[in-house]
């Protein structure tokens, strides 16, 4: 009951927004409800000064519930996937992500970024937006105003994409097959894939789609991998140099967060077929609005001063990776003999 007393009324904030956000991004999928939930908890912020009564339910919103919603995301995932989108799907994923990673390790140093904020701008390009940053924020105790700024990043290069991407996969003569794989591996946000991937046609749609989805189980080792870096980072911060004593210290369940073990294991019953058509659709609605509520609460923890002095570079970061995915995902196409 205390607990309850303690949280109810930032969780209440963080619902009201989420409501507000999904009906929004309802009526305007392009956008999206999470973007609408960030941007509405930092306008919050910004003109609403923040009671202290709020902050456990905003903190208990932005971790737990976020963490939760992840879980939920593995029920509409299918392990098959990967098998049924087949072997060149996966090559070109390879290269994506390689891509995404590697040039924003090196654009991140150029520009003299934080890692953290590299990092995040890559997954979300990488993988799948902000459901990506979202999932590896907490494992690398990323600050919320970088998680807010990756997200924006992603956010306005999909804009650009959504609009641009069926004009470009028709100038090129890309089949639909060809232009589904192009834009599941190089989009960032599932609604912008499935935006963009419908425009040009209800093949290279659904197509777009189960290339997405699988795309989306690479957070499953980027995760993992990530929680490691930052336990190494930590290590070395504590003067421990990442020699082997550090390295026997580090917990396997900070290795390997929870969150991640139920997020396949609810990936792997749905595999299966242990979940029931319109329960998997509940869930997965959950689940989105959960991410909804979490990323209103993240806004709401955000000052948009710290963005602002962030500096231009991991707005450029964002946008030079996200170029550099959609670049390599059609020359490994055309190398393959797909385009």
């Amino acid at each position: 009951m205390q607990k309850i007393k303690k949280h109810w009324l930032g969780i209440l904030v963080c619902l009201i927004i989420a409501v507000i956000s999904f009906y929004l991004g309802g009526k305007m999928p392009l956008v999206g409800g999470p973007v609408f939930a960030l941007f509405l908890g930092m306008i919050v912020t910004l003109f609403v000064k923040q009671n202290t009564r709020w902050e456990p339910g905003i903190d208990f919103t932005s971790k737990r519930l976020l963490k939760l919603a992840i879980i939920l995301l593995g029920f509409s995932l299918s392990i098959g996937q990967i098998v049924e989108v087949g072997k060149i799907s996966l090559v070109v994923m390879v290269f994506t992500l390689a891509a995404a990673f590697g040039f924003g390790y090196l654009f991140g140093k150029l520009f003299n970024m934080d890692w953290k904020l590299s990092s995040l701008i890559s997954a979300g390009t990488g993988i799948c937006g902000g459901s990506a940053v979202a999932a590896i924020s907490p494992v690398i105790d990323a600050k919320h105003s970088d998680v807010a700024y990756a997200i924006s990043a992603t956010f306005i290069f999909d804009i650009l994409m959504v609009i641009l991407f069926p004009i470009m996969g028709h100038k090129m003569g890309l089949s639909d097959l060809a232009y589904g794989l192009w834009t599941g591996t190089a989009v960032n946000d599932t609604s912008s894939v499935v935006a963009a991937g419908y425009a040009y046609s209800d093949a290279a749609g659904s197509f777009a789609t189960i290339v997405k989805l699988t795309r989306t189980l690479s957070i499953i080792p980027t995760v993992v991998a990530f929680s490691f870096i930052s336990h190494r980072v930590k290590a070395k911060e504590l003067g421990g140099q990442g020699n082997v004593t550090a390295k026997k210290q580090i917990p396997f369940k900070d290795i390997f967060p929870y969150f991640i073990i139920f997020f396949i294991v609810a990936a792997i019953i749905n595999s299966i077929g242990m979940i029931p058509l319109q329960l998997g659709t509940r869930l997965t609605q959950i689940s989105k609005f959960l991410m909804v509520m979490a990323l209103g609460a993240i806004g709401l923890k955000t000052d948009l001063r710290d963005i602002k002095n962030s500096g231009p570079a991991p707005m450029l970061h964002g946008f030079i990776i996200s170029a550099i995915v959609v670049i390599v995902s059609i020359v490994v196409q055309m190398a393959l003999g797909q385009v």
